[in-house]
């Protein structure tokens, strides 16, 4: 069966009518979303510019007094008037002599240079190679080292640590037979390195050595006992 439509049902005849009206709808939207947008970016405006507002403070401005000007100096007063001097004065036209007064002569004396004597200081001989040697109260190193045995003080220090050993020195045998330049060649222990120096400083006079018969400086080498019984 066929159905049929009547002319005012058919919506074709009115197509026209309703795209107009939806042109004029969409233009309204359109217009509507312009006036809003124009609006909120006006507030925008109007915030950022009175954010950037500024107040300076006004600062016044002062002026330095400049500086007196110096005093100028003054100009001397020239004086017409003249002080006359009377013209009295007596000078004596005695002149000194010193060919009249053999006192008020000046003795000239020869110069003469004054010349020191320089020392020269001679070099120890070792034990060794000195032709005759240094003795000990007339007898050999044996005779001191008996000496120094006699007069040696065991440290107090060193027997409690239980400390021993043989200490090596070097001293001078000077030619007058003095003892001098006392040092420590090899050492054991503080205390007894001391001990061993200030017994051998302490030493009588020798007879010095002597080179080609004069006394001359030896030096000596010696070794100092430490034991404990």
């Amino acid at each position: 069966m066929e159905i049929k439509k009547t002319p005012k049902a058919n919506l074709e005849n009115r197509r026209l009518i309703f795209t107009e009206i939806g042109l004029v709808v969409a233009l309204l939207l359109v217009l509507g979303a312009f006036s809003m947008g124009s609006k909120e970016k006006k507030i925008a405006d109007l915030q950022e510019v009175e954010q950037q507002v500024e107040i300076e403070d006004m600062v016044p401005i002062t002026q330095e007094t400049p500086p007196p000007p110096p005093d100028q100096p003054k100009i001397p007063v020239l004086s017409d008037e003249i002080d006359i001097v009377d013209d009295d004065i007596k000078v004596d036209n005695e002149f000194l002599s010193l060919e009249d007064d053999a006192n008020l002569g000046v003795e000239i004396m020869d110069y003469v240079e004054e010349v020191e004597e320089e020392v020269v200081e001679e070099e120890a001989i070792p034990f060794a190679l000195v032709e005759e040697k240094p003795t000990f109260q007339g007898k050999d190193a044996n005779e001191f080292s008996k000496w120094v045995n006699s007069h040696l003080e065991y440290p107090e220090i060193a027997k409690e640590n239980g400390v021993q050993g043989r200490v090596t020195l070097q001293f001078t045998v000077n030619p007058d037979g003095s003892v001098s330049n006392v040092k420590v060649l090899r050492g054991v222990d503080p205390s007894l390195d001391k001990e061993a120096v200030r017994v051998v400083s302490a030493s009588p006079k020798w007879k010095p050595g002597k080179q080609r018969d004069r006394a001359v400086k030896v030096t000596y080498t010696f070794q100092v006992y430490f034991q404990l019984k």
